[in-house]
């Protein structure tokens, strides 16, 4: 009873951050009375309240990563996963708005950006596996993981961070429609 107690306020927490974040009121004092959650209870369940940041951040990354890993997973040559990672992401950004969002600010994370890092590590360590056998057979060009990611998830966050911000000229339909191709060919071996 406790513990289920306890996993309702954490939950009260992370969906009232989010939301007085997306309202522009994310404090320690906008979520503890929005949620009704004392701030005892807050520092008891994350430590701090940048804590809580780091948890919603995390959650909300875990959310993006396994629709990517869900989406890549499905395709079976280099082309259609490289395709399917961006339509995923872009669909993320456009159906889950205050979670890109907040993916993106990143506010108050960086004391927990190693714990946040080990946290990504099986997810990350996913998505690499699946491009492990396109490289070794030279579909995929041979690079460092960081640069494959850079020349992945570098234009779609981008687009995602000018669309969030209301960037004329920009559409993530349009960008899931036109971006595939153009990354496939920064990544692809040939």
């Amino acid at each position: 009873m406790r513990q289920a107690r306890g996993e309702a306020t954490i939950r009260r927490l992370l969906d009232t951050g989010l939301a007085a974040f997306t309202d522009g009121d994310f404090t320690l004092r906008g979520v503890t009375s929005r949620s009704g959650v004392s701030m005892g209870s807050l520092y008891h369940h994350f430590g701090s309240f940048d804590g809580l940041a780091a948890a919603l951040y995390s959650e909300c990354m875990d959310d993006l990563l396994t629709s990517l890993i869900e989406a890549v997973e499905k395709t079976s040559t280099a082309e259609e996963g490289v395709h399917a990672i961006v339509r995923a992401y872009l669909a993320f950004a456009r159906d889950e708005t205050a979670r890109a969002r907040f993916i993106h600010a990143a506010p108050l994370i960086e004391p927990h950006a190693a714990a946040i890092a080990a946290g990504k590590a099986p997810r990350m360590d996913r998505l690499a596996a699946w491009f492990a056998p396109h490289i070794a057979a030279g579909t995929i060009a041979d690079l460092p993981p960081a640069l494959i990611e850079m020349l992945l998830i570098g234009p779609l966050a981008e687009t995602t961070r000018r669309v969030l911000a209301r960037a004329p000229g920009l559409d993530l339909d349009e960008a899931a429609a036109t971006l595939p191709g153009p990354i496939w060919r920064s990544l692809s071996a040939h």
